[in-house]
């Protein structure tokens, strides 16, 4: 009786010997895909929104006619204008929840909903109001994307500017690493308030005509490990539940044969 009892023991704690599997690792397993339809429509310029940060410079011939019109200036009292055009940089605007702006002069600016092209002609148009030939620089300042998975340097990264490919956003990440997997490369993206999923194959030469190819603000790359990789890590982890199971054995027979 003792001897089976032990028998089943042991048959116990090595079944917590298991294999590892995919689904212990891979991210975004059950994700909806679609490849096509909505995100077959989305633009290629980007389309300002509530939360976007901007910044806007607006320069002319006359400098001290734009200078209401931009706020490092408005706030400095060095006549040295060069220098203070260097301030014009930390420069930003919030988007509220509204997608509005508090512009200078003008006042209230609606923004969500527009692209750059059309927020700049925009703008120009208003200020001609008050000075000649100005020359607006709309720039959005917290333009990210974050890339996940099998790649050399994972993490976010701040575009600098407003047009940036998929293959481009990888190579910030220093390329794949050999355990990524190349035909199912998966973005995630947000469209109307919901996240839409798509898989680019990064070996195939159509992937440059994919929808979406060029990347939106905050999309996220996702690149899976491969089979090689997920052995691997189910190698590592059963290593561990081996060795101790092991030791769990061998205090069990040690007490089971002091006792008998």
């Amino acid at each position: 009786m003792k001897t089976r009892n032990l028998l089943i023991l042991i048959i116990t704690i090595l079944s917590l010997y298991s294999c590892g599997s995919k689904k212990n690792l891979v991210y975004f397993q059950d994700e909806p895909l679609d490849n096509a339809g909505v995100l077959m429509s989305e633009p290629k310029q980007i389309i300002y929104k509530p939360d976007d940060i901007l910044t806007i410079n607006v320069s002319a011939l006359d400098p001290a006619a734009v200078q209401p019109f931009n706020l490092a200036l408005v706030a400095s009292n060095s006549s040295n204008i060069t220098s203070a055009q260097g301030a014009l940089q930390m420069q930003t605007y919030l988007v509220d929840y509204y997608g509005n702006i508090e512009f200078p002069v003008l006042g209230q600016i609606k923004v969500a909903g527009l692209n750059r092209t059309e927020l700049t002609a925009l703008l120009t148009e208003r200020i001609s109001e008050y000075a000649k030939n100005p020359i607006v620089n709309v720039r959005l300042a917290n333009f990210t994307v974050t890339i996940l998975g099998e790649v050399s340097n994972p993490g976010t990264f701040t575009i600098q500017d407003e047009r940036i490919t998929l293959l481009e956003a990888l190579g910030l990440a220093s390329d794949l690493t050999i355990f990524g997997k190349r035909k199912n490369v998966l973005l995630i993206r947000e469209v109307d308030g919901k996240k839409r999923f798509a898989e680019v194959d990064l070996t195939s030469v159509n992937a440059v005509n994919s929808p979406v190819y060029y990347l939106q603000q905050n999309d996220v790359i996702y690149v899976e490990p491969n089979n090689a990789r997920i052995r691997a890590s189910s190698f590592n982890q059963n290593n561990s539940v081996l060795i101790s199971a092991i030791g769990t054995l061998t205090t069990i027979v040690a007490v089971f044969i002091l006792r008998n």
